[in-house]
């Protein structure tokens, strides 16, 4: 599934196996986030810190291109397990990642990809507008004129996560002077043209650090320009974007397996009669991984029946997810709706896996239109 091989540390006894970066990450999330899920999807925990963590043990370095085999969901999962808000965070971090390491401009890569690999830099991705644009669901909301060593970009976008006061974020606008023209950059967070809103309360996720952005006049220079034009680097990194989606299901959907199971002591002699159980998710998220593993091999491929196989495996995933949600549900019967239980939790961040961008019905006509 990824670049997960042993390194050896030496100690009293001997010459021993250290840790992969998934069994490390795996404990964070235990020991570390699972104290703070609660608070995380009440909307009074943005979990800096951990997210700190993740990076330190190489959460968010994985997938880095030419850093070994890209490992395009294993740490996610490995965090959904735990929190599926916290895995959607680290999402957003690890697309930031993808964006900058596969950005042709080195004053860029030198700039931000180590601190942004190793957490030191948190961030998200503002892509949800500009994906949805390129299929006709949206027009682009963000317009930029070209001037002297950059640009001076204006606009709002009503959702952007894995933001504060100190971080950074990859987006899109259109060139004012050349209309159709699209140019990717980063957006720094503490610069004083870019201004967060709080958002309204969501069903869950509110400890995401999710805020609508405006942009009064920002000046955007050359070293934060991930590409211009962005037309071909978005078909370079669009199945990365997508892929890396899928821990988000495969996390929410073992950590259901497991709701299941938890009960079956008190409630399997009825529980048998409902028509899906644990191995049937079992199964169903093994071959997920297996498909994730085999498409995120080859990340750039442009064919475009690769394309509509990463479309449908993310379709899968989020029906997958609020599937493996549901069912955990109705195995824990009155005690899952009571507020505050772990299935009630995992079936409104399952809802979240189909509906963030692209959505179910996105993915459905990006599938239609062929």
């Amino acid at each position: 599934m990824g670049s997960l091989g042993q390194h050896l540390a030496v100690d009293g006894a001997g010459v021993m196996p250290m840790p992969s970066t998934v069994e490390q990450v795996a404990a964070i999330a235990r020991n570390e986030l699972a104290p703070l899920a609660a608070g995380i999807d009440a909307g009074t925990v943005y979990p800096a810190e951990v997210l700190r963590r993740f990076g330190e043990v190489g959460a968010w370095s994985s997938h880095v291109p030419d850093n070994g085999e890209a490992d395009l969901n294993s740490a996610i999962a490995a965090i959904g397990e735990v929190c599926g808000a916290s895995a959607f965070m680290a999402w957003c971090q690890n697309t930031l990642v993808w964006y900058i390491a596969n950005s042709s401009n080195r004053a860029l890569v030198d700039r931000l990809l180590d601190d942004a690999a190793c957490g030191r830099l948190l961030g998200g991705t503002g892509l949800s507008n500009p994906m949805k644009s390129f299929f006709g669901i949206e027009k682009l909301k963000l317009k930029g004129r070209k001037v002297e060593g950059g640009y001076v970009v204006r606009g709002a976008l009503p959702w952007v996560s894995n933001l504060g006061p100190d971080h950074i974020f990859g987006t899109i606008f259109e060139r004012e002077d050349a209309p159709g023209e699209i140019v990717m950059f980063v957006a720094d967070c503490a610069d004083p043209a870019v201004t967060l809103q709080p958002c309204q309360p969501f069903l869950a996720m509110d400890g995401t650090g999710t805020y609508g952005i405006q942009f009064r006049d920002l000046f955007v220079p050359d070293e934060l320009i991930l590409a211009d034009p962005a037309g071909p680097f978005v078909k370079k990194i669009r199945a990365g974007f997508i892929l890396l989606q899928a821990g988000m299901a495969l996390g929410l959907i073992k950590d259901c397996i497991k709701i299941m199971q938890e009960v079956e002591a008190p409630l399997g002699h009825v529980n048998r009669y409902l028509p899906q159980q644990p191995v049937d998710f079992s199964a169903l998220a093994d071959e997920l991984a297996k498909e994730t593993a085999i498409l995120a091999s080859d990340p750039y491929n442009t064919d475009e029946t690769y394309w509509r196989k990463v479309v449908a495996l993310r379709l899968r995933a989020g029906e997958a997810s609020v599937a493996a949600a549901h069912a955990a549900m109705l195995h824990c019967g009155a005690r899952g709706y009571i507020k505050g239980n772990r299935a009630e939790r995992r079936l409104r961040e399952a809802y979240f896996v189909a509906i963030v961008t692209p959505a179910t019905k996105q993915l459905r006509k990006m599938l239609a239109d062929g």
